[in-house]
């Protein structure tokens, strides 16, 4: 075994195929984004795993680690974007043709961190439904309680609420959870953002997307999805209580 074996690094050098003809210069950039993008996919679902389990077993230190594992990887997430910011609108479109009816909406594991995360409302769920019949993957998602569901049940373990638990136990680990959860959110938040301004500086702001989507119109109507309302809700609580 050595690095290039245990890698498999000639199968993963190889699946950049593209598919301009001739090839296009920034087609590659493209790809190998997009790919790296669902690598990283595939291990923030393996630690959202571990978060979960962690917090079914009330493992409130092993779940704040997981949460910090995916926040870090959720900034790599957004900050490897900015590769596609070199990418000019004209450019662009001298390859989007070869694309064919693909498009990033139709990343089923993309939908699967976000019906793990929390998403469930009927708008999420029509544009599932948009792509044909809902893919394994997401429906064992959507099957699973939500991650605010997880961890309001461990506070209520610990026989709390989230008011008492922001008020006078701040410096409980079931408190820096709660604060690594909502950085979560807040990350995802950012990544959906420069999400919409990418798709923006490429194809503009009124224009549909790849695969026949709504392009930019509809990521910018994503930023007002919540994953935690309640650790929302419990700041207004405490601001009212308060004034």
């Amino acid at each position: 075994m050595d690095y290039g074996s245990y890698l498999a690094l000639t199968e993963l050098l190889a699946l950049q195929r593209t598919q301009s003809q001739p090839e296009h210069p920034d087609e590659l950039l493209f790809i190998v984004v997009h790919q790296a993008s669902e690598l990283w996919f595939k291990v923030l679902l393996h630690e959202m795993d571990q978060l979960e389990d962690a917090m079914r077993a009330d493992d409130a230190e092993r779940a704040v680690t997981s949460a910090g594992r995916i926040n870090v990887l959720m900034r790599i997430v957004s900050q490897q974007l900015a590769a596609l910011d070199t990418l000019p609108p004209q450019r662009f479109m001298q390859f989007r043709g070869y694309l064919g009816s693909s498009s990033g909406s139709q990343s089923e594991q993309f939908r699967a961190i976000e019906a793990r995360s929390g998403l469930r409302d009927e708008h999420f769920l029509s544009v599932l439904r948009e792509h044909g019949p809902i893919p394994p993957l997401v429906q064992d998602s959507l099957a699973r309680p939500t991650m605010q569901a997880l961890y309001l049940a461990m506070v209520e373990r610990a026989g709390l609420t989230l008011e008492a638990l922001y008020l006078e136990h701040e410096h409980s680990t079931l408190f820096r959870l709660a604060e690594g959860l909502l950085e979560y959110e807040q990350q995802f938040g950012q990544w959906r953002f420069l999400h919409v301004q990418l798709v923006e500086r490429i194809i503009g702001p009124r224009t549909g997307g790849t695969g026949g989507t709504l392009g930019a119109k509809y990521l910018s109507n994503t930023l007002k999805s919540r994953f935690f309302p309640a650790l929302w809700d419990v700041r207004a609580a405490i601001y009212r209580a308060a004034t």
